[in-house]
């Protein structure tokens, strides 16, 4: 059996989640310098790509690579699903804006008749 045979038939492992102890362990590991990446991610049984990934994010906190900061992230990420939020509220009050200020439908909902239908045959 060819290893490509083999990677085709393995079925997709379940998603993890690892602790910030854990993922600064093997970002240590590896830092060290006695094990490849590589090897790190066998040993411990993850995927090279989660374990770069670690590595590079602590080198980007420590601030010897540039990118978002893991705090920078969650505050932004915390601020777009704000944002997010603020603007649903926006639009609740938009519509409602426009519900009020339509004489008829807001004459309607209180159980009046609307000053335009007043007076005319067939009003409410």
């Amino acid at each position: 059996m060819s290893k490509m045979e083999t990677m085709e038939r393995k079925k997709p492992r379940p998603r993890r989640s690892f602790t910030p102890e854990f993922k600064a362990e093997i970002v240590e590991l590896c830092r060290r310098g006695d094990r490849s990446i590589g090897q790190v991610a066998r040993d411990f049984d993850l995927t090279e790509t989660n374990v770069r990934s670690w590595v590079k994010q602590a080198e980007i906190d420590q601030g010897e690579r540039p990118g978002l900061t893991t705090e920078e992230r969650a505050e932004l990420t915390k601020l777009r699903r704000e944002n997010r939020s603020l603007r649903e509220d926006v639009e609740v009050l938009k519509r409602a804006t426009a519900f009020m200020s339509n004489p008829r439908l807001c004459a309607a909902r209180h159980g009046r008749r609307p000053s335009s239908l007043v007076g005319r045959a067939g009003g409410l």
